[in-house]
């Protein structure tokens, strides 16, 4: 039988060059206590035999893992998976390393994962919230620890802790503005669940453009779904357009939603903007791929992960007591395409 590969131990350097490992470790880290002679050699040994130091165990005998946690709900999202690029481009320049979990919008799935990253020993936590979490109890641990928090974009309403985030109402105010401005008189607002704050302030940001607007609010075109996927976009889409009074223009709170929109109208031979005019939110690479191009709002995805890290790094350098709670929030813009667009126009953006 062949014989099966092991990782090379310390152990095993140890044994081969009749040292103890005491003197292994110190002869790796170049300690002043090891002859130049022994450092060298057990070096040589080290590249010999293939030895690899456990980074993610020694860092849990000194507490200090140089590893930040990650929790997102579901990293196949284009605007997740940017955010945590954003994320490692910023933790690697620092010489920190990040690790990645998904909830996949399930409140049992974070707990448990918030748990797993607590035991891991992540010397920080960025958290972006399940879409079922109501209750955040389970993060006090790491700030009872002073382990770097930060919150990104959905965040929990009463949590004294770090937020990185848009101004949510403004986007939301602004998408539905720019909809009233094409002509539409009667807009739909597909939201997802209330208790989170990226969507409830959308939602406001709605309900107050119609109201300057003078335009009615009706609750029979404010739908609100769980996760917000091409299939509850495809199911609330056929409900609207089925209305006896359908809507002439849609808010939808992301893309993926939006661009069901588009296609449910496309198959009943609805006029697009001219029948139905349709926004979209966080402006993924599908905007500009499907046909027409897809309105948007910009969500910067990026630049949040990045801002969201170096709040972290900045504590680890400079540790201080956990009770800091500020709100970064970043610029976002309405961009233009041919959903909307009545005008004759160039597609564009606009600033907020």
């Amino acid at each position: 039988m062949e014989e099966v590969n092991k990782d090379v131990t310390i152990y095993d350097i140890a044994e081969k060059l009749n040292l103890a490992t005491s003197t292994i470790s110190r002869a790796l880290k170049d300690h002043h206590t090891i002859s130049d002679k022994t450092i060298k050699k057990v070096k040589e040994v080290v590249e010999e035999m293939g030895y690899r130091p456990n980074i993610l165990a020694a860092g849990l005998r000194g507490n200090n893992t140089k590893i930040i946690g990650v929790l997102v709900s579901r990293i196949n999202r284009p605007f997740l998976s940017s955010l945590i690029s954003g994320i490692e481009e910023t933790a690697q320049k620092s010489g920190y390393s990040v690790m990645i979990t998904q909830s996949h919008d399930s409140y049992a799935n974070e707990v448990n994962l918030a748990e797993a990253l607590y035991s891991s020993k992540v010397c920080g936590l960025i958290c972006s919230l399940a879409m079922e979490t109501n209750d955040v109890s389970h993060f006090q641990k790491f700030f009872d620890k002073n382990i770097p928090l930060v919150f990104v974009d959905r965040v929990p309403r009463e949590f004294d802790t770090n937020r990185v985030m848009i101004d949510n109402y403004s986007a939301g105010y602004k998408a539905t503005k720019h909809l009233i401005e094409q002509g539409c008189k009667r807009i739909a607002h597909l939201t997802g669940l209330q208790h989170i704050n990226t969507y409830s302030e959308r939602k406001r940001g709605y309900i107050d453009a119609l109201i300057e607007a003078g335009l009615p609010i009706d609750e029979m075109l404010i739908i609100h779904y769980n996760a917000l996927t091409f299939e509850e976009g495809e199911k609330a889409s056929n409900y609207l357009y089925d209305l006896e009074n359908p809507p002439d223009g849609i808010f939808c709170a992301n893309d993926s939603m939006a661009v069901k929109a588009i296609q449910c109208a496309k198959k009943r031979g609805l006029k697009m903007p001219q029948e139905i005019a349709i926004i979209g939110f966080n402006d993924d690479p599908i905007a500009s791929m499907i046909d027409p191009g897809l309105s948007s709002i910009t969500h910067p995805s990026v630049e949040m992960g990045q801002a969201s890290a170096r709040k972290i790094i900045s504590f680890l350098k400079a540790p201080k007591k956990n009770d800091i709670s500020e709100i970064t929030f970043l610029n976002t813009e309405v961009v233009v395409r041919e959903s909307s667009n009545r005008q004759i126009k160039k597609s564009g953006s606009i600033d907020f």
